[in-house]
């Protein structure tokens, strides 16, 4: 049940709980308490607007991936999460450490994203990146 009503809420988190618990077949007090325990069991962590990034003034986006001294990871991520362009952060196993997905208005913008910024944070060695020229969601959801 729990699978179904995360389903439901990735694809329309302003869904009202009587919707969701006739889309589930619950009750809506039981719809309601089962998104209240997701909520304070941390699975849910919040609700936010899909943003389109091109439409939205961001058409240029790259995925970054960079190498890192060991045991700067800390560092480099608090870096990272202040760095204005940078939408998402993973730290890999690998060939390369961190993988930073950058969304910037332009091909200036990015450039000065990654050369200025990302390589000039203490602890990176190199970087790479892969510019993004089209993107989907998948059809299927891992809650379904």
């Amino acid at each position: 049940m729990d699978r179904r009503i995360l389903d439901e809420l990735a694809r329309d988190g302003r869904i009202s709980i009587r919707t969701l618990a006739e889309r589930v077949h619950v009750s809506r007090t039981n719809a309601y308490a089962r998104v209240e325990r997701l909520l304070r069991d941390g699975v849910i962590t919040g609700f936010r607007a899909r943003v389109a990034p091109e439409p939205a003034g961001l058409g240029t986006s790259a995925y970054i991936a960079l190498t890192i001294q060991q045991n700067t990871w800390r560092e480099v991520s608090a870096e990272l999460a202040r760095v204005r362009y940078v939408e998402h952060v993973a730290l890999l196993s690998g060939e390369h450490d961190v993988l930073a997905l950058v969304r910037a208005p332009d091909n200036a913008t990015l450039r000065d994203v990654v050369l200025d910024r990302v390589q000039g944070i203490a602890g990176v060695l190199s970087t790479r990146s892969w510019l993004v020229f089209d993107e989907f969601e998948g059809t299927r959801s891992p809650w379904a």
